[in-house]
């Protein structure tokens, strides 16, 4: 009886939803796929989410970036230009997350987009692993992570915001973790789904992108030099503008219907066999 009962509404349902006129979107253009948005980078004064924070105000976006450095992030507001801010956030903390804050940089006083790319790595066997150090890769990546979704995705909320939420993962989160970086990006993996899950029904679409290997500050290695890498399928580093570029496409209009989704840009790392 109760099967039954489920099929019946179920049936009801369909019906008053086809009874529902949605409109066909209509899709911006491509010379400015960001015009009149605002966007909260996490990390962004670091390789990637600076190279993000420069392609999305090339889109026509105005950015807040965040960071530890004051100094930094205030040399990389001269570089990006007047349509960049800051705020300096230490999310070690998440108690330092001060939403006024962030808000008063733009008279707007409007977030549309927000970008969690603030990380660390570690390249400590598992064995020598200490405690300080696993609390202070998984708080920053994944605790942090966590704290400014839910911040910034109770805003758009309760000003029915329309916005995106894209986390910068890793490739790692195709291998086996043994290292507190990999174990991170496997649970940014599963937040990104979740959260996209929660999200979805709001407006709000949460996607993530998953680089392999960059040529950043973290790695040592800089994008304006040798960017060959022996370990890498296709033989280098991924540069960050080419990471930046897929963030644009995925927090635009043209991304709308990627949901809950981890892209990855690795030039085959963990994909593909050539045999060899």
């Amino acid at each position: 009886m109760k099967k039954i009962i489920k099929k019946i509404l179920n049936s009801l349902i369909r019906i008053i939803k086809t009874k529902q006129i949605i409109a066909v979107p209509k899709i911006i253009s491509n010379e400015k796929l960001l015009k009149d948005k605002i966007a909260l980078i996490t990390g962004g004064s670091g390789g990637i989410g600076f190279s993000i924070a420069e392609e999305f105000i090339n889109q026509g976006c105005k950015v807040i970036i965040t960071g530890t450095n004051k100094k930094k992030l205030e040399e990389c507001c001269l570089k990006l230009g007047e349509n960049s801010k800051y705020i300096v956030l230490d999310l070690l903390n998440v108690n330092n997350i001060k939403l006024s804050e962030i808000l008063e940089k733009y008279e707007e006083k409007r977030i549309d987009i927000l970008v969690n790319s603030a990380g660390i790595t570690g390249f400590t066997n598992f064995f020598d692993v200490t405690e300080k150090e696993y609390d202070m890769v998984m708080d920053l990546n994944l605790k942090g992570t966590f704290f400014m979704s839910q911040v910034i995705s109770k805003y758009m909320i309760e000003n029915k915001i329309k916005g995106h939420i894209l986390n910068i993962s890793s490739s790692s989160a195709m291998r086996p973790a043994w290292k507190p970086y990999q174990i991170s990006k496997w649970g940014i993996k599963g937040f990104t789904l979740g959260l996209a899950d929660t999200l979805l029904p709001y407006g709000i679409t949460v996607n993530a992108i998953a680089p392999g290997p960059v040529a950043t500050n973290m790695l040592g290695i800089s994008e304006n030099g040798n960017i060959y890498n022996s370990e890498s399928v296709n033989g280098r580093f991924a540069i960050p503008r080419e990471i930046a570029n897929l963030a644009v496409y995925m927090v635009s209009d043209l991304g709308d219907l990627i949901v809950g989704d981890t892209f990855y840009i690795t030039g085959g790392s963990g994909l593909i066999n050539l045999h060899k």
